[in-house]
Formats: C-alpha cells, structure tokens, sequence
C-alpha cells in the first residue's frame, strides 16, 4: 500500500501548499541550485500523464555561462528594434482577439505588476525594461528552455502542460520558485541555434528556476483566481 493510498491532513495540506504556494516569481537570488536538485525535480515531473506515454518533453537546463550567452544574445535583438522587428512567433501562445472575460484579467495583472513597481501607464521604456527582464531569466540561477517535435499534436501540447505543472509543483515541495515564461517564444530561431536544435524540434517555453527575491517588492503579486462556482458544474445527484 502506498503512502496516499492512506491520505492523511498533513499529506492533503502538503500537497495542496505545494500548489497553492505556486505563483510566477519575477526576482530571485543568486544562490546556486544543485544539479542533483534539478534531476530530482525533473525526473519526479517526469511522472506527469501523456496519450499512450509518448512523454513528449526535452528539456535544456541552463546555468552560468551558457545561460548568460543565450540571455546576451537575446537582450541585444530586444533592445534593438530594428533587429526584433524580424524576430516573430512561431506559434500563437495568446488569442489573436481577446475577448471578455480573458482581456479584463490580462489587463488587471499587467497593471498590477506595474503598479507595485512604480511604473507609471504612459512609461513605455519602463514597461520595455521590464518586460526584458524575462531574457535573463530574472536572474534566476537556472533557466529552463523546453522544446517539441512538429510531428506531435495538440494532445501532446496537453500532456506538456501537466510536465510544467509537475516541475512547478516539484520546486515549490523543495523551497524553489519558478516562473513559466512564454515571451522566449519570439526568440525561437535564437535558441534553437544558441542550444543546437534538430530540424524537428519545436521550442514551447522557457521558464526560471531558483530561490525567490524575499525582499522583491514584485514578488508579492499575487493574481486572483476565480471561484469554483464560476467555472465548474456539477452534473447529477450531488
């Protein structure tokens, strides 16, 4: 018999702070992760469900200098625009037209984030700043690059998304924080060359890993969810 195949409140109350303490963190300290640690998280994600256990994942973990040289290179094409107006997505992450209710909460973390930062609406070059942030991992000691084969379908986009929730989860169960980060998917053809992409791989994400800023003022963001009886009905005799 396994060990929650006899739940207990301490078991039900670690799991759910696991997942319940899990919010996208955008300032961490230097302290190094062990190797050892990002196996251990990564082969316990790796337990995460696929259609007949295709296990569609691979994973790039950066640190020091080749997190800092793919970081570099990106930071220099979005500082430049002349040189990022050639750089496009190769997927659309977000919907092309966004539509009550998805566009109010965008709208609301965007300003919120801002908000606890100081920076002002009408302050692009601070937003900009910002936003560039997420090329150097914020500063984050490791930074995850994730990636697919095209000939895998959305059902295997799926299974991915359980794989990123594990690792998120897994992190917070060890004291480590993340934040998934969809904006490294401008910089497809930067990363597939920086980390030796084959012809058939695909990049989804990337994501940073390592302590949380205890004192980053941005780190207290924490966005709203809405109530079960919003999204959820419950069909049959309760």
């Amino acid at each position: 018999m396994t060990l929650f195949e006899q739940p207990s409140e301490a078991h039900t109350a670690a799991v759910d702070a696991a997942i319940t303490s899990r919010h996208s963190m955008r300032a961490f300290l230097p302290t190094p992760v062990p190797r050892e640690t990002v196996e251990a998280i990564l082969r316990v994600a790796a337990r995460a469900p696929s259609g007949t256990n295709t296990q569609p994942w691979q994973v790039y973990a950066l640190t020091g200098t080749a997190k800092q040289r793919l970081s570099e290179r990106i930071s220099a094409i979005y500082e430049d625009p002349v040189e990022l107006a050639l750089h496009t997505r190769e997927y659309d992450y977000y919907p092309k037209a966004w539509t009550s209710p998805y566009l109010e909460r965008r709208r609301k973390v965007g300003w919120d984030l801002y908000g606890l930062l100081g920076i002002d609406k009408t302050d692009k070059d601070a937003m900009h700043h910002q936003h560039g942030r997420n090329y150097r991992f914020f500063d984050a000691p490791v930074g995850l690059i994730f990636s697919i084969d095209r000939v895998l379908q959305q059902g295997s986009w799926l299974d991915y998304g359980m794989f990123l929730q594990n690792i998120m989860v897994a992190a917070r169960a060890r004291g480590l924080h993340t934040c998934p980060q969809a904006a490294f998917t401008e910089f497809h053809r930067v990363i597939a060359e920086e980390l030796a992409f084959r012809p058939e791989q695909m990049l989804v994400c990337g994501m940073a890993l390592g302590y949380a800023d205890p004192v980053a003022v941005e780190n207290t963001l924490l966005t709203e969810r809405a109530a079960v009886s919003e999204f959820a009905r419950f069909v049959g005799e309760w």
